[in-house]
């Protein structure tokens, strides 16, 4: 299931994003975004510190590494600047059912690009290499019922919903491609 080539994200493109490794003139905005209570309240529920992002900003080198796959740092092509990021991971999560060593798919994006059709665009893409990549095995993502937005690029994307289910106490949808 794993890349064993990849040690970091390769680069991949969409018609409107460069998709590629997170850099470190990236974490300032990355860490922005995560204080962003628009960002974060149907992703852990409260803003993160800064130190916080910089753990989470430091497990995409490693995910890569280990896993061969990770996640990408968006950037949009016509500005250069980061967007967000989107991609795969396992992160070993303590949940029922279990999706330990599936491939769970994941997203963020700014603020200022919401509504704007990116995360479609980009998780499409996401989702394509990691048909390419993991054949046609099964991933996941998990959503907070409340986050609609997310469902939708979900629904767009080919997943479905599996079950509803808790993370760390509150209601989460496990959804499957």
């Amino acid at each position: 299931m794993n890349n064993p080539q990849a040690t970091s994200a390769p680069v991949i493109e969409t018609k409107r994003t460069i998709l590629r490794a997170h850099r470190l003139d990236d974490f300032d905005t990355y860490a922005a975004m995560w204080t962003d209570p628009v960002v974060t309240r149907f992703i852990g529920g409260k803003p993160r510190t800064r130190e916080e992002s910089w753990m989470r900003f430091l497990r995409h080198a490693g995910l890569w590494s280990l896993l061969g796959y990770g996640f990408w740092a968006i950037e949009e092509k016509a500005t250069g600047r980061f967007i967000g990021e989107a991609g795969f991971h396992d992160l070993k999560r303590d949940m029922e059912p279990s999706i330990e060593g599936i491939p769970e798919a994941g997203w963020a994006l700014v603020p200022a690009v919401h509504g704007a059709g990116f995360a479609t665009e980009v998780v499409g893409r996401v989702l394509a290499w990691g048909e390419v990549i993991f054949g046609r095995e099964k991933t996941v993502c998990i959503i907070d019922p409340e986050n609609g937005a997310s469902l939708r690029v979900a629904a767009k994307c080919g997943y479905r919903e599996v079950v509803k289910t808790t993370y760390h106490d509150a209601p989460t949808i496990l959804l499957a491609r």
